[in-house]
């Protein structure tokens, strides 16, 4: 088979539905900065600005930005930068397919070794946008000298010289500013970004002009990314993909069909990101908490709620868990009839049931393996963070015990149990298995199941404001409630305890 690239198009004879570019789409003009070659980006953004592209919506292709010297990019010009985006997933019940070769990326350039060719993008007047997922070196303040490191040693120090060099070519024009929309997973992305930057720009002792402009003539959006892109498959998956296309790719990126970018902005931010028209998964707001609040509290709180009673009931993935009736279950009754009516958040029950559905859809796919004990690293800060407002929310609305969320809780307890301590890690026991319990409150729990009775060790961990903010004891019927379930699964199976409480007919 031949690999994929600009001049084997043509001859592709694929056995499954594939979009291919046109020779147009590979001429259009750059007007898109990218800090970062992940998957993430591949198989998200420039996977919309591609989808449009095809649409004749926004007429632009990305210069990716390469920011550190790990990895190798060479695949990608051996490419001619083009890469398949096969999308697998379940999408309403229906399994979906599909296969695009994306040709967004027109070319990649090495920050050590291409500086200059990249400080040449800003004197391009068709320029718009930045874009970044740079987790390797991430949004923090480091020191940076812009003017005498080439490149700059952080993201944030790039992207200012980059504006820099951008407010020299074009003399402090309003018009040639940028939008920047960053894409790392912390709140507050183009905010906290905005604040590094100007930070530096004082710390370079920049000319006041050019600190007015950065801040007149630039719009730094905060950001929300969802897609689960695993990226290249492993081999048999690769092999049977590449098969039925008629082709080999080096950077085929397998990506789940849910695709979400939501991003805060005005008027013009929409009107610069054109290509957001070409998919309902681009959302322009000048608010996005609506989309924070429903993937924190339903995808990321029913993750964190079942982690550790999916992995004590035997299950080790996502998917495993969704193909057996009694998980499925709770997890489909967790997410809709507590988390989702207890949101804190006003939004509409449709809203919630309608986002809750296409998550349950999204775990049920079959091409994602998702392990449930990834999820559990940082288990305890996650429960805080992910699920608090959400328990005091449901007690505030509803007034009684939600019963799926204490038999989560109390499995969270019962997975933090540390059976062995060695060389500062802790582990619990499953099966006469050891499994890590990698969290910051791990001795924390370690001395708490040492010293006290399981009862007693509840009562202790949920009166502790210490680590939830507020004494959950207060509560009413939950810390029993917690303190049933933990018993039975020490007693009886985490697995058994599941079993007995679905067929109680007590999950809705």
């Amino acid at each position: 088979m031949n690999h994929i690239s600009s001049s084997t198009l043509q001859a592709i004879q694929a056995k499954v539905s594939l979009q291919l570019p046109t020779t147009a789409m590979l001429e259009l003009p750059e007007k898109v900065l990218q800090f970062g070659t992940g998957v993430l980006l591949r198989g998200l953004p420039d996977y919309f600005i591609d989808k449009a592209n095809r649409q004749g919506i926004f007429n632009g292709r990305i210069v990716v930005v390469k920011s550190t010297t790990a990895g190798d990019s060479s695949v990608f010009e051996q490419q001619n930068n083009l890469y398949t985006i096969s999308e697998r997933g379940i999408q309403d019940g229906q399994i979906i397919e599909e296969n695009t070769v994306c040709a967004a990326i027109s070319r990649v350039l090495t920050a050590q070794t291409e500086w200059d060719e990249i400080l040449r993008c800003a004197h391009n007047p068709e320029m718009q946008i930045i874009i970044s997922n740079t987790t390797e070196v991430g949004i923090q303040l480091v020191q940076d000298d812009i003017r005498n490191n080439k490149p700059p040693v952080s993201f944030p120090g790039k992207v200012l010289a980059f504006l820099y060099e951008r407010f020299k070519a074009f003399e402090a024009s309003k018009a040639h500013g940028m939008v920047i929309v960053p894409t790392e997973l912390i709140p507050d992305n183009g905010k906290k970004l905005e604040s590094i930057i100007l930070e530096l720009a004082h710390l370079n002792s920049l000319e006041t002009d050019f600190i007015d402009w950065l801040e007149s003539s630039n719009t730094f959006c905060n950001s929300l990314v969802d897609r689960i892109v695993p990226g290249k498959p492993e081999a048999p998956m690769k092999a049977n993909i590449e098969a039925s296309l008629g082709y080999t790719d080096a950077l085929l990126t397998v990506s789940e069909v849910y695709r979400l970018w939501a991003i805060e902005g005005d008027a013009h931010v929409k009107e610069v990101l054109s290509f957001g028209q070409a998919d309902e998964g681009v959302i322009v707001e000048p608010n996005i908490d609506l989309y924070r609040e429903l993937k924190l509290r339903l995808l990321n709180g029913t993750h964190t709620l079942s982690c550790g009673l999916a992995f004590l009931a035997g299950f080790k993935t996502v998917r495993e868990a969704m193909e057996n009736e009694v998980m499925d279950t709770f997890i489909t009754n967790l997410m809709l009839a507590e988390l989702s009516p207890a949101i804190p958040y006003h939004v509409s029950a449709l809203t919630a049931e309608r986002f809750g559905r296409q998550v349950l859809d999204r775990f049920r796919n079959p091409h994602i393996q998702h392990q449930w004990l990834s999820i559990t690293v940082q288990y305890s800060s996650k429960m805080k963070m992910r699920n608090l407002a959400t328990l005091l929310n449901y007690y505030d609305k509803i007034a009684c015990v939600p019963a799926y969320f204490a038999v989560g809780f109390a499995a969270f307890l019962q997975f933090m149990k540390v059976e062995k301590e060695e060389d500062g890690k802790y582990y619990g026991n499953f099966n006469g298995e050891f499994y890590p319990i990698q969290d910051e409150k791990a001795s924390y729990f370690a001395e708490k199941w040492q010293k006290l009775s399981p009862e007693a060790l509840v009562d202790a961990v949920l009166s502790d404001k210490g680590l939830w903010g507020t004494d959950l004891t207060a509560l009413a019927g939950f810390a029993e409630a917690v303190k049933t379930n933990l018993s039975q699964m020490l007693t009886l199976g985490t697995w058994q305890t599941l079993q007995a409480f679905v067929r109680k007919g007590e999950l809705v």
